[in-house]
């Protein structure tokens, strides 16, 4: 990277922090450059790498499937075509095994969190200091910054913003339809009736604030699952990229090791992307389900 004075350290506190734009606590809007900038900053932040790369990404999906849909064939489908056909078959199966109710918006949300988190995921596997060197060197020589100052993280899934914010959105999906579905005294019922419960009013009534608290922590942790989850894999997977990138510093004989190592990572890292993706859509098609269940479907 441009910065070979960086020791180790700094190489990976390098590659772990985020292209921060923000307000400083004077009033001003600029980068952080460092650790202290982003502390100031607070919630009057956002990370520009991880918000450019989702939308880029998303759109790049956008586009490419609604390419693909206008310019389907009944005849010989093409390579792009069969590639989507098989992905929209993959979620309409899936969601037909597990969603037994009626939403046209489940089967299309579906689709959108494995592809577009896919493709997230799948920017760990660019080499780890192309994107950021080309960062800095745009940042050096188009804007004037230090290139020690100008941070760049190419997954959006290492940053829990991201993977949390995305939870989240999930999360708003599971109150609305629980309430418009149950309605909010069987919501309140299905959060206050179970797992404890008695024919006997005395004991219901004991056991209620009870269920409530062990039900309200099992609702708020399925977002913050969801969340972490994903995050947890994509930084380890990325932390282990990072540490293999240093060892081509340590002489002839273990930046080879580290070449050999990389590759066996980044083909078993193609496991962990695809299966983090898929993980995340099968939970949220679960959570939406639940939301329709009532309480005799439990």
């Amino acid at each position: 990277m441009a910065g070979d004075t960086l020791t180790q350290a700094e190489y990976i506190n390098h590659h772990l922090t985020n292209l921060t734009y923000g307000r400083f606590e004077d009033g001003h809007w600029g980068f952080a450059h460092n650790a202290d900038d982003i502390a100031e900053m607070g919630v009057m932040a956002f990370n520009v790498d991880s918000l450019g790369w989702s939308i880029f990404l998303g759109a790049i999906f956008f586009f490419l499937f609604r390419g693909v849909a206008k310019k389907a064939s009944s005849g010989v489908p093409g390579k792009m075509q069969s590639v989507v056909e098989l992905a929209v078959t993959f979620v309409d199966d899936n969601v037909k095994s597990m969603f037994h109710h009626k939403n046209k918006m489940v089967a299309p949300m579906a689709l959108t969190i494995l592809v577009w988190v896919f493709f997230m995921n799948f920017m760990d596997l660019i080499a780890i200091d192309l994107l950021p060197l080309l960062a800095q060197k745009f940042g050096q020589y188009a804007l004037g910054m230090d290139p020690h100052h100008v941070y760049f993280k190419v997954v959006p899934t290492t940053d829990p913003n991201i993977t949390l914010g995305m939870a989240a959105c999930v999360f708003l999906l599971i109150l609305y339809y629980s309430l418009t579905q149950k309605g909010p005294v069987g919501f309140f019922k299905e959060l206050s009736m179970h797992p404890f419960s008695s024919n006997n009013m005395v004991l219901q009534v004991f056991f209620m604030p009870i269920n409530l608290v062990l039900e309200l922590v099992n609702l708020i942790a399925k977002p913050v699952s969801l969340g972490l989850r994903l995050f947890g894999n994509l930084y380890a997977g990325e932390m282990i990229f990072i540490l293999i990138a240093l060892m081509y510093g340590g002489g002839f004989i273990i930046a080879m090791f580290g070449g050999a190592l990389q590759i066996i990572w980044a083909l078993f890292h193609i496991l962990i992307i695809s299966l983090q993706a898929f993980i995340f859509m099968v939970l949220t098609i679960v959570y939406m389900s639940m939301a329709y269940d009532t309480g005799e479907d439990h």
